[in-house]
């Protein structure tokens, strides 16, 4: 019977050659390693001058300049003043609405009858709902009122 010394260095010697670098390459199959080396070895990607394409889409709340430059308005053209101020109110009832949605969900979350998985997703998508029109709220408030909360 061996001697508890004997384990210790035994189980370190056999883990020192398990993990060399040598063992590694030598574990991988012959046929794989020439298909991963040898292609790469001579062939090199083209130099392609491939550039992402710009898709420029007509900004809203922009009108066309005498240069017929775009530059940014502050308000809509004369024939639709009261569009800015619809648009306005429904993308902010929008988040509140959200807001709302997310503090049922959450409430929903707190259901001992649901699976786990289904409350951790209630739960994440109720938090993530009421930060993202907490921060857009805000983002339309400092937008239309810039000294605000400063």
């Amino acid at each position: 019977m061996r001697s508890k010394s004997d384990y210790s260095s035994g189980g370190a010697a056999a883990a020192g050659v398990a993990t060399s670098p040598a063992s590694d390459l030598g574990s991988i199959d012959p046929v794989l390693l020439v298909l991963k080396v040898l292609p790469f070895s001579f062939l090199r990607p083209p130099r392609t001058r491939l550039r992402l394409p710009s898709l420029i889409l007509p900004s809203p709340m922009t009108h066309t300049g005498p240069c017929h430059r775009r530059r940014p308005a502050s308000r809509l053209p004369s024939r639709r003043v009261n569009g800015q101020y619809i648009i306005e109110g429904l993308s902010s009832g929008f988040m509140f609405v959200l807001g709302g949605i997310g503090i049922i969900v959450m409430d929903l979350a707190l259901d001992r009858n649901r699976p786990k998985s289904v409350r951790v997703s209630f739960a994440s998508f109720g938090i993530a709902a009421v930060v993202i029109s907490y921060v857009m709220s805000t983002l339309f408030i400092r937008i239309k009122i810039p000294s605000y909360l400063y």
